[in-house]
């Protein structure tokens, strides 16, 4: 008769071994080493606050083989950074990007040469959009009940099959430890391997959220009870190159609804900067379209 406790406990130990096949350490700032995710077979995702150096980059290996690395590439916004081996030495981490509330999940670090190190729970809340302690805007985020160690920064969040879900950071906000789900992480570890920074786009506005009348949503055909009215304009900017004016209700930008200001900062995304873009806005009770090229926030 086999005990079920043991089985558990051996199926958490088998999801530790095939999710650390993609783990390494990253060696990469003054105090104890962090944790890294394989990207690819030369490119390492790491947190950006565990990178305070650009030269003598170590990476160990699952095994203990050590490489150079150089920083490929970095975003404080997001806390993530990508760095790149020499040569095509690593095993790519097998991502999954279906995650839920109450799912069993195993956050793994690798902070030290003596092996990988474990933190079990679950996922206790997936939200988000989020503004990060280091500037930027986060578009989701996962919360679990693991405990993060010393040293965890950069390491994956796992599924009992060893998959990566995402990856886990204290770097985000003050006093709480976070995970980036890997649809997020992956997509900007992609911008960071293209271009070494994730582009930002700007209209040169500034907003504030407004109720539309149900008159003024009869013109939109929709029903939307929020915009943003354009309370500021940029001199020269590209929301008044594209022709908006102060007062103007914005309701979508590029096909997407509008409503807080943060929905300006998601719609905005590396995709569409320096590309013309159709906004639409409420104008003394009619739906005007413009055609704003994107500017980059540097």
């Amino acid at each position: 008769m086999t005990n079920p406790l043991t089985d558990f406990s051996n199926s958490l130990a088998a999801a530790v071994e095939a999710g650390s096949a993609s783990l390494v350490l990253v060696d990469a700032r003054k105090r104890y080493p962090a944790s890294g995710i394989a990207f690819a077979k030369d490119l390492v995702l790491t947190a950006s606050h565990v990178v305070t150096r650009e030269e003598n980059i170590r990476v160990m290996r699952a095994d203990g083989a050590t490489f150079s690395a150089t920083l490929a590439g970095n975003d404080p916004g997001s806390d993530l950074a990508l760095l790149r081996l020499s040569e095509k030495s690593l095993t790519p981490a097998r991502v999954n990007e279906n995650v839920k509330v109450g799912q069993l999940v195993i956050a793994l670090g690798r902070p030290s040469e003596n092996g990988a190190q474990a933190s079990w729970g679950i996922v206790n809340a997936i939200g988000g959009p989020v503004r990060t302690g280091r500037g930027g805007l986060l578009d989701q985020y996962l919360q679990t009940e693991t405990t993060p160690y010393p040293g965890f920064s950069g390491g994956s969040l796992i599924n009992t099959e060893g998959e990566v879900l995402g990856l886990n950071t204290s770097g985000l906000t003050p006093g709480s430890s976070l995970t980036i789900p890997a649809k997020v992480a992956w997509r900007i570890a992609e911008s960071l391997a293209k271009h070494g920074s994730v582009k930002r786009g700007y209209l040169g506005v500034r907003t504030q959220p407004v109720e539309i009348s149900a008159a003024n949503q009869d013109s939109l055909k929709r029903k939307q009870e929020s915009g943003l009215l354009v309370i500021w304009l940029e001199q020269n900017g590209p929301a008044e190159k594209g022709g908006a004016l102060v007062g103007d209700i914005l309701v979508t930008l590029n096909g997407n609804p509008v409503s807080e200001p943060d929905d300006i900062f998601i719609a905005l995304d590396s995709d569409v900067v320096g590309k013309s873009i159709p906004v639409q806005a409420l104008r003394g009770g009619k739906l005007e379209t413009l055609n704003v090229t994107v500017g980059e926030r540097k």
